[in-house]
């Protein structure tokens, strides 16, 4: 599993109650395992630290040859697991659980440390799943995991994080350092039985590392679902340094290790601690939160972490289904973005919110017969339709609620909104064989316009996309070799999300079709093709991408009907264009186009050249933009670009939204730019004589992964066209009452009333600890022999009278120096007349400028 920034671990209540201290608000004996890059010993005392020989091995420069690895004991000099070099793993143990300089969350934890990187920071899926199967074997409570990845199709790993909390065992994952950009999330963390953190700052802002939502899973024929879950302080966190002292560090590996150490607490504070499960305590966590102003959900989640909120939802919790978002709301900005960027019409692609179901009352469950669909009346709710798919199983702790929302046909040409909700009833077994049952409603309100002119409306085509994972599919940009895949989903709301803002502020619908081209009625929107454009040069030694170019075998089938083609060639450089500042990244030339065409051709660098043979060379008329219009009556127009990372916000350099903007007048009105038409760079269109023709990879298994091809002996051939979806639409059970006029609120995690749960009593001072020498007393070092947490009586009895008895004292005098002074009669001060001398020598007195007279 590619991993882009280190690891760690949590976790193991200890079994006594008795343990259990709620007045200090901390755990006492918890056992964390904590996995990770580098755990210095130093001269910290973190908790009581165990480590394991079995994962010694993983950290002994194991190559890639796959050499047999060699277990070594960690707590000698010797093991290079005990001296790392990185701190990464020390500073969020010590977030965790240090005792002594920089106090962690859990100082009388107890942590397991496992490393499963070398010293280069190179793991293997395996020494995770060892180390797994190690938590589930000790019965591990709590699981931090300040470690990611883009694969979550790592079927092996994905399956064994699905077995841990089916275990109960609490994952808190971090989410990504890949921010700002959008379907950055890292797995675990995007798994719905996993609490993924994202990082703010001290002024809640969203630190710009912090990656951002949507899942990518789903696609492309549905839609991601919310994540991160929840953020919290990940810049500037001030934790153990290396080897003695504190230092600040940033990264969602920080927001992770302070959600878990939250978690340790509300965990210990919890007296039938056969209610804290991964969905009961993600329920309290997200229904607690704060949510941040002026940030959507697929930046902060359910917002920022509240521990105090948190506790008081959690002890007077009852096991019961609640969901992720809580309600949908297309016309909340800026929280509901992107559905609030973009009102629903008549004809349009349904659009599709996932939300996450999390079932805190036991490990698996089911849905109960079907959702119910239930519109109000007086909110023009049965102007909408609603079609709801759901998981046949809620395993472990969670499932998904796909609901599909489109424009009834009576409303195509209405405007306003309308309101319903879905009905959800949730049942799980119970260990004593009761079924328990839990009934949630998802409140929905949207805007509806009326549907806009076929020129106005764009189709993105979601369906033809290919990505990693699961194939090895590079990225665009040949110099990206720091993060060579294609791996944020190629969506409008992800990688592409400028682009789509940009559409929609020039008043285009933009619609993303999950399915062939042949399901949709494509006689009113305007298609926007979106194809995937990967590189050839790309591949190292242990992997070999799919496909190359920018699969432009596949395009040039497409527009081989007309006379077009695209090169082999591959070309990069600055150049002007209508005035324009442009950068060509590992794009395509046209080998071919309709003589009777408009070209546009530039000078750029033979990239091709330069990755093959490492020379450079500048190829003089490069064409790159080409502009047709069909000459059948009514025909449309097309129009050919070489190169998407323009519009690509993974590495863009220079946007060139105006040329879309240029291309989409050109296509619906024929609007042909004179900066264009009549520019210096346009040549005669190619014959292709020049070029040869891009050809396939020989012995590549893209049709393992396309939706257009299939294995044949040979060459693949095309593959059938498949059956178009069908969406069941849910019949209405209409309600004539008034829908609420606000959907925001924490979720009732069944009425519960925060104003009337106790808070407990937070120590505010605690002395500091040091690791006992052989042979010490356990005592601690205050004056009287207390030992914290065990008062002596009298005393925790006589202090409260004495502070009683001096605050009646001093109040008392107030009150009667009050008194006093109201009672006595104010008395007319008399008024002195000054000596005529005085005022004659005032009078003469002068002051010197700037200067001021002393007294």
């Amino acid at each position: 599993m590619p991993t882009l920034f280190p690891l760690t671990f949590i976790t193991s209540l200890n079994n006594s109650v008795d343990s259990l201290r709620p007045i200090q608000f901390e755990l006492a004996a918890l056992f964390y395992f904590l996995i990770c890059s580098s755990v210095g010993l130093g001269d910290y005392y973190v908790g009581n630290l165990y480590f394991a020989n079995l994962f010694c091995v993983t950290m002994l420069g194991v190559s890639r040859e796959g050499r047999e690895r060699t277990a070594c004991d960690c707590v000698t000099a010797d093991c290079c697991c005990c001296f790392p070099g990185l701190g990464h793993g020390t500073f969020v143990a010590g977030v965790i659980a240090s005792m002594r300089e920089c106090q962690g969350f859990a100082p009388d934890s107890e942590l397991h440390i496992f490393r499963v990187f070398t010293n280069n920071q190179v793991s293997y899926t395996s020494w995770f799943l060892d180390a797994f199967n190690y938590a589930i074997l000790k019965k591990i409570d709590v699981l931090n995991l300040s470690i990611g990845g883009p694969d979550f199709m790592d079927h092996p790993f994905v399956d064994k994080v699905w077995e841990l909390t089916a275990n109960k065992v609490i994952m808190v994952s971090a989410i990504g350092n890949d921010g700002p950009l959008y379907g950055t999330l890292n797995n675990p963390a995007d798994q719905m039985d996993v609490i993924g953190v994202g990082g703010i700052d001290f002024e809640d802002n969203i630190a710009r590392f912090s990656s951002r939502g949507m899942t990518t899973w789903e696609l492309p024929g549905g839609y991601g679902r919310v994540k991160p879950d929840i953020v919290t302080y990940g810049s500037g966190v001030r934790g153990s340094g290396l080897k003695e002292g504190c230092r600040s560090l940033s990264g969602t590996s920080v927001a992770s290790p302070v959600v878990a150490g939250a978690v340790t607490l509300l965990a210990s504070t919890v007296q039938n601690r056969e209610l804290v499960n991964p969905a009961s305590m993600k329920q309290a966590l997200i229904s607690s939160a704060r949510r941040l102003p002026g940030v959507n959900m697929f930046e902060q989640g359910h917002g920022k972490l509240d521990l105090i909120r948190a506790y008081q939802i959690l002890n007077s919790y009852r096991p019961q289904a609640s969901l992720s978002p809580s309600y949908i709301d297309l016309t909340e900005c800026p929280y509901m973005w992107p559905y609030c960027s973009q009102p629903i019409y008549y004809g349009g692609m349904p659009t599709i919110v996932n939300v996450t179901i999390l079932n805190g009352m036991g490990v698996t469950g089911r849905i109960v017969d079907k959702p119910i669909w239930q519109p109000y009346l007086p909110q023009n709710g049965d102007h909408i339709d609603v079609a709801v798919s759901y998981s046949p199983v809620l395993w472990p702790w969670a499932g998904y609620l796909a609901v599909s929302i489109s424009v009834a046909k009576k409303a195509a040409s209405w405007e306003g909104v309308a309101q319903g909700h879905v009905m959800v009833t949730v049942a799980s077994p119970a260990e004593n064989d009761v079924k328990l049952t839990s009934t949630v409603k998802l409140p929905i309100k949207v805007k509806i316009v009326p549907t806009p002119p076929r020129s106005k409306r764009v189709l993105w085509d979601q369906y033809h996309n290919l990505r990693y994972p699961p194939g090895y599919f590079p990225r665009d940009n040949l110099r990206m070799k720091n993060d060579p895949l294609d791996w944020n989903g190629d969506h409008i709301h992800t990688n592409f999300r400028d682009m789509y803002q940009h559409l929609r502020s020039m008043g285009y619908f933009v619609e993303v079709l999950g399915a062939p081209i042949t399901c949709f009625d494509a006689s009113q929107p305007e298609e926007l093709k979106s194809s995937v454009s990967v590189t050839d040069g790309l591949c190292r030694q242990w992997w070999m991408p799919d496909t190359g170019g920018a699969n432009v075998p596949a395009l040039n089938e497409l527009i081989s009907v007309w006379g077009m083609a695209f090169s082999d060639g591959l070309y990069e450089g600055d150049f002007t264009l209508a005035d324009h500042d442009m950068y060509y990244a590992s794009g395509c030339s046209i080998a071919r186009f309709p003589e009777d065409g408009i070209v546009i051709a530039k000078n750029l660098k033979d990239q091709g050249l330069e990755v093959l043979k490492q020379e450079t060379a500048v190829v003089e008329g490069v064409p790159i933009l080409g502009l047709y219009q069909t000459p059948s009556d009514g025909g449309g127009r097309i129009a050919l670009y070489g190169d998407s990372n323009c519009i690509d916000d993974s590495h863009r350099q220079k946007d060139c939204f105006w040329l879309l903007d240029a291309l989409l007048q050109y296509t619906s009105y024929s609007m042909t730019p004179p900066s264009l038409s009549h520019s210096h760079s346009r040549v005669a269109p190619p014959t292709g004589v020049e070029h040869p023709l891009p050809q396939r990879l020989d012995g590549n298994h893209l049709y393992r992964y396309s939706k257009v091809l299939e294995a044949h002996l040979g060459d693949p051939k095309p593959r059938p066209l498949p059956a178009c979806p069908h969406l069941s639409w849910a019949k209405p059970q209409p309600l004539n009452e008034t829908a609420p006029s606000n959907l925001w609120k924490h979720q009732k995690l069944l009425s519960v009333d925060l104003d009337k749960v106790a808070l407990p009593n937070v120590k505010s001072y605690r002395p500091q600890v040091r690791p006992l020498s052989p042979g010490e007393s356990g005592a601690w070092d205050i004056p009287g022999g207390i030992m914290p947490g065990r008062y002596n009586q009298e005393v925790g009895q006589t202090i409260p009278v004495f502070a009683f008895l001096g605050a009646m004292v001093v109040l008392s005098f107030f009150v009667v120096q009050l008194t006093k002074a109201k009672g006595k009669p104010k008395r007319r001060k008399p008024r002195i007349k000054r000596p005529t001398y005085l005022q004659q020598q005032t009078t003469a007195t002068t002051v010197a400028p700037g200067k001021t007279p002393t007294v």
